[in-house]
């Protein structure tokens, strides 16, 4: 039976808290990363809730963990570098739960940059993800004086950008994903957050995936 629960697993430095969003029946494995934890990000967004809802509806076991020093998630932020290890301890706690299923991620703004240091460590392994999708993702400078060296990604990664985009510029993924060949999904009249847009981000995301 599809339910929603919470958990506190163990992480590198301490707790880490997690929402899972399970279906019916698990086919696979979806980590799911919020916003930026210094300017409210939680797993309690409305694009990190989205993106959940989407990969439960598609046979995933959703996570949406809180980033350290957010909710119950023990740590200090460490813009990336530890986040990502905490990320990779989620993943091995879900495949100890649920076995060798396949992997996907989701991740926006803040969340989005995390993931695709996640997706390249899982790249050296034995299970990389199957499915990668960003959105509002963090590259190069952005407001609040930040700036995000954003790795590379896989070829079919599903990249999803509002077009009026006011925390990163739709200019800054592009010149991320131009080098790549990565294609780019523009939301016209979309901001950093998708304001009364979420439902096409469910649309574009079930359209490029059917269900496992």
């Amino acid at each position: 039976m599809a339910a929603t629960e919470t958990a506190l697993i163990n992480g590198p430095d301490g707790p880490i808290e997690l929402i899972i969003d399970t279906p019916d029946q698990v086919r696979g494995i979806a980590l799911i990363c919020h916003p930026h934890p210094l300017f409210h990000g939680s797993n309690t967004n409305k694009v990190a809730h989205t993106l959940a809802r989407v990969f439960r509806g598609l046979g995933y076991a959703a996570l949406r963990p809180n980033f350290r020093g957010v909710g119950k998630s023990v740590g200090e932020h460490d813009n990336g570098g530890a986040e990502t290890e905490d990320m990779l301890a989620v993943i091995s706690w879900a495949q100890s739960r649920w076995g060798g299923l396949p992997l996907a991620l989701g991740g926006f703004s803040f969340g989005a940059f995390v993931q695709t240091r996640v997706a390249a460590r899982l790249a050296e392994g034995v299970t990389p993800a199957r499915r990668i999708v960003l959105i509002g993702t963090a590259a190069g400078s952005v407001t609040g004086a930040r700036s995000y060296n954003t790795l590379p990604v896989p070829e079919d990664t599903l990249v999803i950008h509002g077009e009026v985009d006011e925390t990163v510029a739709l200019a800054n993924v592009m010149a991320w994903a131009a080098p790549q060949e990565l294609p780019v999904v523009v939301v016209p009249g979309a901001d950093h957050f998708f304001h009364g847009k979420l439902h096409i981000i469910r649309k574009i995301v079930e359209r490029a995936w059917s269900p496992l």
